[in-house]
């Protein structure tokens, strides 16, 4: 085996990270998944024994890479933490005005699977939320924030919100808004 070229379950995971941000999850088949990925649906399913799987698969690829960008964006920022709380959300609407911007790909996953809340995608889901907020929390802590806790959820009620709302009007200006909002609470926190 090529060590350059992506195993086919890097692939698989690949084509259904393409596919299911694009396109949501139930409206992309297996079959597409193995035709983008070149592999057989019989390959598919030597690696991923359901679409389930594959959905899990596909949100815990999206965790860490996740994290580590608001990770990346908020160290880059200069200034004060509510500064730097500020310019994730300004990260956040740049990459909401690229036309493939498609949201938050666990919202948009945990909406569509809002009738199985078992699904281990949105166990994933939730705890990627989970992670970021406590990565946030603890950003806040090290700023002397007392009630960064409280603050983080916040926040994070923010971000969410301003997911959800770009995704009615699509208008980015609405996370550059709630950018705004966290930075306020933030200088406003104890």
């Amino acid at each position: 085996m090529d060590p350059q070229k992506p195993s086919a379950k890097e692939r698989i995971i690949d084509a259904a990270n393409r596919l299911f941000y694009a396109e949501g999850i139930r409206a992309v088949s297996v079959d597409a998944i193995a035709a983008r990925a070149g592999i057989t649906k019989k390959t598919l399913y030597y690696h991923f024994k359901s679409k389930d799987d594959l959905i899990e698969a596909y949100l815990t690829s999206r965790d860490q890479p996740n994290l580590a960008l608001y990770e990346k964006w908020f160290a880059e920022a200069d200034g004060s933490i509510a500064d730097k709380v500020q310019a994730i959300f300004v990260k956040l609407a740049t990459s909401a005005r690229h036309p493939k911007w498609k949201g938050c790909g666990f919202l948009r996953t945990s909406a569509e699977l809002a009738n199985m809340p078992g699904h281990p995608a949105m166990k994933v889901g939730a705890a990627h939320k989970k992670k970021f907020e406590a990565w946030l929390s603890a950003r806040l802590d090290e700023a002397g924030i007392a009630e960064h806790a409280q603050l983080s959820r916040h926040i994070v009620l923010l971000m969410d919100g301003a997911f959800s709302t770009v995704l009615v009007h699509r208008d980015p200006d609405y996370i550059d808004a709630a950018g705004d909002a966290a930075k306020m609470i933030t200088l406003n926190a104890r």
